[in-house]
């Protein structure tokens, strides 16, 4: 453009020499211009390369960013969910006040909860606890807090809000931060609710018992069998292989009755045991019969009347001239006949007597009472249980009781027991009529 402009001027002999000398002027400069606008144009372009590289680069820095708070958020939820999916409280400590706060609780809110207090002392919190377990916790915190214990794990109960009741919690924490010297700064712990292991607890507790108990009643079942069963048994064998030998009415009949005897003691235990262990596996069901208890009581103490010692007496006490009433009879003649076999047994004199009480809210109450030697109180609730015995010289399984407070449980009634020492004893059963 300035060459043509240029060769326009000098060619217009018109123009002053003055216009002639700047326009030559102006051809000499215009390479250096040029230069000058392409280095210009060099370094905006480096500049924009440089713009456009660094906004990548913050670009790719905040995607990778929002990438890891996406990450964290998903496994603040996925922790949120964990917590209230267990029911557990996250809080801290702050070691240098003692002040404890909640971060969060997810613990199931309930009306029987004593809920602490966010910047409450850990001590204050621990008030809220049993009076015992309020003092174990005080100290396992103060430990940890000062450094005496690298952790904390209690379980303990709290006094629930407007009544006697308690529940249980458990709590774990550990030290998060400490100071150049290592000692603690923060404490962190979690807080959950165990009711229901308390509860598993207990129950497994009492199912080992039970399993240690059915262990100890089968040695002890084993013991007492083979000894009552070899006694009778023995007896039998004995005096049947000596029988041919005996030429003697007299004497052949006596053995032959001693036989019967032992005969039926041996019959005796083999029933209450198979009696005891069908009605415990429910195996029989119950025969309701209506009958007249008058009649029931005057059959089974007549047959007892030839088995008294000398000395004793047995006789009846009815509450009526006639009483009806509904009940399995063979497992009412079962319990009578263990009740009034044991008076038997344990009066050596004075009488014997077996009656009832007036009918009251549907249940009447069948006693036998003796003038024996009585049971001391330590042993009126254990002469119920399996192979009890209050004498080890009386002979017996130690199974009628026992099947006494079976067949009443399966009647829907209880027994029971009144003793004194020297004086006596009153067994009773209590059944729905």
């Amino acid at each position: 453009m300035i060459d043509i402009l240029v060769s326009a001027v000098m060619q217009n002999s018109l123009l002053s020499a003055e216009v002639q000398h700047v326009l030559l002027s102006a051809e000499m400069q215009a390479p250096t211009f040029q230069i000058f606008i392409w280095g210009l144009g060099s370094i905006a372009a480096v500049v924009l390369l440089c713009t456009i590289v660094w906004q990548y680069r913050v670009g790719r820095q905040l995607t990778e960013e929002l990438e890891q708070l996406g990450k964290q958020k998903q496994k603040d939820v996925e922790l949120d969910f964990v917590l209230k999916a267990m029911g557990l409280s996250v809080w801290h400590i702050d070691t240098a006040t003692g002040e404890l706060f909640f971060d969060k609780d997810f613990r199931h809110k309930r009306d029987d909860m004593m809920m602490g207090m966010d910047g409450d002392s850990y001590s204050a919190n621990a008030a809220l606890l049993v009076e015992e377990d309020s003092a174990n916790v005080t100290k396992a915190l103060g430990d940890i807090c000062s450094g005496a214990s690298e952790d904390y794990h209690q379980q303990y109960r709290v006094r629930m809000p407007h009544s006697s009741g308690v529940y249980w919690e458990e709590s774990y924490a550990i030290v998060t931060e400490r100071d150049v010297d290592g000692k603690p700064l923060r404490v962190v712990g979690t807080t959950q609710r165990i009711d229901e292991r308390k509860k598993l607890e207990s129950a497994l507790k009492e199912a080992l018992s039970k399993a240690e108990e059915s262990d100890r009643l089968k040695s002890a079942f084993v013991a007492n069998m083979s000894h009552e069963i070899r006694t009778p048994l023995n007896a039998i064998i004995g005096f049947t292989s000596v029988l041919p030998e005996i030429d003697g009415k007299e004497e052949r009949q006596e053995l032959i009755n001693l036989i019967q005897e032992n005969n039926q003691k041996l019959l005796r235990i083999i029933d209450d045991v198979m009696n005891i262990s069908k009605i415990e596996a429910g195996k029989e069901e119950l025969q309701m019969t209506t009958f007249d208890i008058n009649m029931i009581l005057d059959e089974v103490v007549n047959k007892y009347m030839p088995r008294l010692v000398s000395g004793v007496t047995i006789s009846t006490q009815f509450a009526a001239e006639q009483q009806e009433i509904t009940s399995d009879l063979s497992r009412l003649l079962e319990s009578l006949d263990h009740m009034i076999s044991n008076a038997v047994k344990f009066t050596s004199q004075g009488s014997i007597v077996v009656g009832y009480n007036p009918v009251e809210n549907g249940r009447i109450r069948l006693w036998v009472r003796d003038t024996g030697k009585g049971i001391a109180p330590e042993d009126q609730e254990r002469v119920f249980e399996r192979f009890f015995k209050v004498d080890e010289f009386v002979p017996g399984a130690g199974l009628g009781l026992s099947i006494c407070r079976t067949m009443a449980f399966s009647l829907g009634g209880s027994v029971g027991v009144e003793s004194r020492l020297g004086e006596g004893s009153l067994f009773w059963m209590e059944i729905p009529v």
